[in-house]
């Protein structure tokens, strides 16, 4: 019988997500860094579906913000944003004056992965960062909540 190594699963603290932020929110492009960023995290995102993303998926019905994705298999679902993130979202598609068919964050996946390294590397993490660590965050995240409501 073959034994299967387990690994334990890589992620980022909050604090250490705030840190992430707050270089990337110093780097060029600031803005749409940190947005990204915070995105990735609170969403639970994968970095194809963040970047593919266009103000006419972003929808607030009865109080409820949400996006619509379209993710692996090109299979739609809805995912729910938290309120602050959303007008933050709005805020900046307005700013920038991006239409509702333009991509909200225009960067190619390769540039985002290296953003976040940079910004890992400018907040003094000492780890590796890449866009999925921020899906394993908000799982984890998600689950110590649960724990201790």
């Amino acid at each position: 019988m073959r034994r299967i190594k387990i690994r334990p699963v890589s992620y980022l603290r909050p604090e250490e997500v705030r840190a992430l932020e707050e270089a990337a929110a110093e780097m060029r492009y600031g803005e749409r860094n940190r947005l990204l960023v915070k995105l990735l995290f609170q969403t639970g995102l994968r970095i194809s579906e963040a970047l593919s993303l266009t103000p006419s998926h972003l929808v607030k019905w009865d109080g409820i913000c949400a996006i619509r994705v379209k993710g692996k298999g090109r299979k739609e679902r809805w995912v729910h944003v938290p309120e602050k993130l959303y007008d933050a979202l709005l805020q900046y598609v307005s700013l920038q004056n991006i239409q509702p068919r333009q991509k909200i964050f225009n960067l190619h996946r390769c540039n985002a992965w290296r953003m976040l390294q940079r910004a890992a590397a400018k907040a003094g993490l000492g780890k590796r960062v890449w866009p999925h660590l921020l899906r394993h965050s908000n799982a984890i995240e998600i689950l110590r909540q649960t724990r201790n409501p």
